[in-house]
């Protein structure tokens, strides 16, 4: 019978204790779908989706507008990818969401005026070939190529950047520029150039990943 005040007054404190180590369950912030044109409220200095979305609506008019790709009399082939697109740039992005958004826009928006070879799946394509070759498939319904389809331009380019900083307030300014450039396979010729150029400036740059 002695036992009982000493095991209440051990009950009563892992109460205590419980109520001291109690997990904060409240909702945050639910997220919310915002445009991915226009600046959000998470922003930095560096370059963002509105800033992609802006850089290949824009490349790809002028792109258009340019009659040696657009208009020659027989299609050319374009190869569009992010292997000779180089970031030597401060700002951490994945380049393929520049080059692949501006070869889908032009894919669309050229209706037939250019033909897109997609070099970056010519793993897949030599593979299946292959395949096709050794009899382990059928033929399918395409007629078969010689070889895979080459290219007669190719997207080129660069993404630089200019950073400063205010040791006193901890402003910091980035100035940014993308260059890109459709060069000719065989002889080398840059036929067609463009470039994309802003500058941001925050009390506080943010994490990109």
């Amino acid at each position: 019978m002695r036992r009982l005040p000493a095991l209440a007054s051990v009950f009563v404190a892992g109460l205590a204790l419980s109520a001291c180590q109690s997990v904060d369950n409240t909702a945050g912030s639910p997220s919310v779908y915002i445009d991915p044109g226009s600046v959000g409220p998470v922003k930095g200095v560096g370059i963002e989706s509105q800033d992609i979305i802006g850089m290949t609506d824009q490349m790809m008019r002028d792109m258009l507008s340019q009659p040696r790709l657009a208009n020659a009399q027989t299609p050319p082939n374009v190869i569009i990818d992010s292997e000779y697109f180089y970031n030597e740039s401060s700002s951490r992005l994945n380049k393929n969401s520049i080059t692949d958004r501006l070869r889908v826009g032009l894919n669309r928006a050229a209706a037939g005026r250019m033909q897109f070879v997609g070099r970056h799946y010519a793993d897949m394509v030599a593979k299946e070939r292959d395949l096709k070759r050794q009899g382990v498939v059928d033929k399918a319904t395409l007629p078969s190529a010689h070889a895979p389809k080459g290219g007669d331009y190719r997207l080129g380019g660069r993404i630089t950047s200019l950073d400063s900083r205010d040791p006193k307030t901890g402003m910091m300014q980035r100035y940014n520029q993308i260059i890109f450039e459709m060069v000719d396979l065989e002889s080398s010729d840059i036929v067609w150039s463009g470039i994309y150029e802003f500058a941001k400036a925050a009390q506080d740059d943010i994490i990109y990943r």
